[in-house]
């Protein structure tokens, strides 16, 4: 059946009640979250309960009187006071443009943006501040790679290996280098679990290939595990599996010994896991800060020092130049050389005040936690009759992402998140989440996801468990 349409909202806030000190400090003392997945709360206390206050958006009424269950973080993340209290700031205090001024507010802005370059790059563990391109989002930080760095190294016969699980904003760009240059777009299949088929990618790794494009973790397939450094199993052909959706480490060894670079997609890894591009050693890396907990229109590039400085500009404009002649310009080094125009600066402020929250809090503790949250999330939804859940079963040695995307039998996961939205105010996911060619090789138009974050609980899930099962049940009437 065709989904209802939705009515506008009204929001009502349940607990408007704004407190001067962050949930972190007042409960400074319950965050005795083990890095063991097992255990993650002290008593009834659970990290989802302490942070919660923080992120006044979760306290609100929907449709005049449903409480919100935000299930949606795979899409973005909510914000807390700190990070809101920074774009206030940098608004009402030291409101300039960076890089150009020598007045006070001008070089306040220019400190703190730069300082928001340096918290990017010791929260992923780059060598210098330098290697961190502030773009406005991953797909920017993509196109980025793509036209500059792809279009001065790939050639007709070049082959790009991408994985048929990546995101539209992972595959869209290298179709349009392809087209410009000739090279060979080579995509990877799933195997039997429905995770990337590392065995085969072995054998498709060739003196041709030039660049490997594969994500961190699935934003529909779902599976994660242990940050990295802790791996748990070996494949039957010898890599290592656990440490994170994928062993992006033995895939970077894999590549660099055929001479291609890596490129991963860590949306949806920054914000729930240690990740250090040093240790994973790969070439580049893109996220976005709206997924963990900053606001929207900044993301970033990582970028190894020695690639940056060889490939030429991807935009041209002000501040990305060192001199500018008639006939000819010259360019400023990286990362300058790739920020043209005025960026966005309260964002990236913005940014930098939400990795300061994350780090508080400890990635260790947030994987942690979101483990459990993990498999208290797939364990209930199995209880669902008639659900297909895609990605990999949890098991010993797999661990999945807090997140799930499923389908129930014979109703359209389009009308299944209408009425949850509703009907219980339970905000999930449904379409095809910017990954057409998963679901077609899947068998499947679309789905449902609902995706958890710290701030989550195990009531959230309770209560989208329990709207979900009046849901099929309303819609098996019909049957």
């Amino acid at each position: 059946m065709e989904a209802v349409v939705p009515k506008l909202a009204s929001f009502n806030l349940l607990n408007p009640k704004s407190k001067s000190k962050s949930a972190i400090r007042r409960f400074s003392s319950a965050l005795c979250v083990s890095s063991s997945p097992s255990v993650t709360s002290t008593d009834s206390v659970s990290l989802g309960h302490i942070t919660r206050p923080d992120f006044p958006i979760l306290h609100q009424e929907v449709y005049g009187s449903k409480k919100l269950v935000y299930l949606d973080n795979a899409a973005t993340s909510q914000k807390p006071i700190a990070v809101l209290k920074a774009l206030q700031n940098y608004y009402e205090a030291y409101n300039s443009n960076v890089h150009r001024g020598i007045h006070f507010l001008s070089a306040k802005a220019t400190d703190e943006y730069e300082l928001a370059r340096k918290k990017v790059a010791a929260f992923i563990n780059a060598s210098d501040s330098g290697e961190i391109v502030f773009t406005k989002n991953a797909t920017e930080a993509i196109n980025l790679v793509a036209y500059s760095w792809g279009l001065s190294n790939l050639k007709s016969g070049d082959e790009v290996i991408l994985t048929v699980a990546e995101h539209h904003s992972a595959i869209v760009p290298w179709q349009l280098v392809a087209q410009k240059t000739g090279a060979n777009l080579k995509f990877l299949n799933l195997n039997d679990d429905e995770s990337p088929d590392l065995d085969k990618l072995k054998e498709m790794l060739s003196r041709k290939t030039k660049l490997v494009v594969i994500h961190h973790i699935s934003n529909m397939l779902g599976r994660s595990g242990e940050p990295y450094g802790s791996y748990l199993s070996q494949s039957k052909s010898g890599f290592v599996l656990g440490a994170s959706i994928l062993p992006i480490e033995e895939i970077v060894h894999w590549s660099h010994d055929v001479g291609a670079k890596v490129l991963v997609d860590a949306c949806q890894s920054v914000p729930h896991m240690v990740v250090d591009v040093q240790g994973l050693d790969a070439d580049f890396l893109v996220a976005s800060s709206h997924k963990m907990c900053g606001p929207t229109g900044i993301g970033f590039l990582f970028g190894k020092s020695d690639l940056l400085s060889a490939m030429p500009p991807f935009l041209g404009g002000g501040e990305m130049i060192s001199d500018v002649f008639l006939d000819h310009s010259t360019f400023a080094d990286p990362p300058s050389r790739f920020e043209a125009g005025t960026p966005a600066i309260g964002e990236a402020i913005g940014l930098g005040a939400a990795i300061d929250y994350l780090s508080t809090i400890g990635m260790q503790k947030i994987h942690a936690y979101e483990m459990e949250l993990a498999k208290y999330l797939y364990e209930n939804l199995l209880s669902i009759p008639n659900i297909r859940i895609y990605g990999p079963k949890p098991s010993e040695h797999v661990q999945r992402a807090a997140l799930c995307s499923f389908n129930v039998e014979n109703i359209h996961p389009t009308d299944i998140a209408t009425l949850l939205d509703q009907q219980y105010g339970v905000a999930i996911r449904s379409g095809h989440h910017c990954a057409q060619p998963l679901h077609r090789y899947l068998g499947v138009n679309a789905s449902a996801r609902a995706s958890l974050h710290f701030y989550n609980t195990k009531e959230d899930v309770d209560e989208f468990i329990h709207a979900l099962n009046e849901t099929v049940s309303f819609f098996n009437v019909f049957k």
